[in-house]
């Protein structure tokens, strides 16, 4: 191989190697011609024009997730917090991130850092650790503002971790600590409420159930006794009957006088069991005029009751 031939091949390679360019696919690259902005390469292949255009910048136009280093924060209630984060960010104009400023990422995560500290003035210290969400929505927006011009898009911001001093971490475990003693203190004192409530309601309703139980058994027993009154009275009044029956009949007023003289003979016995001092009538002997007496009040009711018979039917038969 002679020494020209080897030149020129040397020389179509070198030519080859400045002038054809391959892009990745989700990359852009930045061509300047003779040290201006020229054009930006997409994926693929293209020819540039060896010495005079040159690749001045290259960008990947994925997202990429950055670390965001601790700093320190105060609160609006001057507590120092220690916090750190993580940031989403990807190149949406690939000039803007090449002119715009030096150094894109660098500058987006300076900026998330002083973004994160004047958020976190704004809130107490609770609120830092409730407003996470409302926090990181703020950051985003803060640098989305501010990094129009630097063709960058956040994507996400979110904080990894929130460190306040120990003095402050104890003061918070005494807290969530009161603050667990007292609910469980309100819940036993609720379920002992609803306990005594639930025994005063089963005595109430044990009183009722009882009262109930004893006006039904009250009930019961008196229309027992009024049916027993109603069937002794009817019994009475059938007795009382058979026995004016009987009186009617011949030899009736001889059974009336032999029942009332064994009552009277039967009464004088049983005045001597009871007691061993008896007072008798003067005429206790005399058995047949007490019938008599007794025979003679009988016979006025009768007639007198025959009487007022007759007068009630006396003018029904004059009409």
């Amino acid at each position: 191989m002679s020494p020209v031939f080897a030149v020129i091949t040397f020389i179509i390679v070198l030519l080859v190697w400045k002038g054809v360019k391959i892009v990745p696919q989700q990359s852009a690259w930045i061509i300047e011609r003779l040290g201006r902005y020229d054009r930006s390469l997409t994926a693929g292949m293209h020819f540039l024009v060896p010495f005079v255009d040159r690749v001045a910048y290259k960008h990947s136009l994925k997202e990429h997730a950055y670390d965001v280093q601790e700093q320190t924060a105060i609160t609006r209630d001057n507590v120092s917090l220690v916090l750190d984060g993580v940031i989403y960010i990807r190149i949406v104009d690939p000039t803007q991130a090449s002119y715009g400023v030096s150094n894109p990422i660098f500058a987006v995560t300076q900026l998330a850092q002083t973004t994160m500290r004047s958020e976190i003035g704004k809130l107490a210290l609770d609120e830092s650790f409730e407003e996470r969400e409302r926090l990181n929505a703020n950051i985003v927006k803060a640098i989305n503002d501010a990094g129009q011009t630097w063709g960058i898009q956040c994507m996400r911001y979110e904080i990894k971790n929130i460190s306040p001093p120990q003095s402050v971490l104890k003061a918070m475990e005494l807290q969530v600590a009161a603050e667990r003693q007292k609910r469980a203190e309100i819940l036993q004192s609720e379920a002992d409420r609803q306990s005594r409530i639930n025994v005063a309601e089963g005595q109430k309703q044990e009183v009722v159930l009882q009262s109930e139980g004893s006006m039904t058994d009250q009930i019961n027993r008196a229309k027992g006794e009024a049916e027993a009154i109603l069937a002794v009275a009817e019994a009475t009044a059938r007795g009382i009957e058979m026995i004016a029956a009987a009186i009617r009949q011949e030899g009736g007023t001889e059974a009336v006088a032999l029942r009332v003289a064994e009552q009277y003979v039967g009464a004088f016995r049983q005045l001597a069991k009871e007691s061993t001092t008896v007072l008798l009538p003067a005429n206790a002997g005399d058995a047949g005029s007490m019938v008599a007496q007794a025979m003679g009040v009988f016979d006025t009711l009768r007639r007198e009751r025959g009487a007022a018979i007759a007068a009630a039917q006396g003018p029904w038969q004059k009409a």
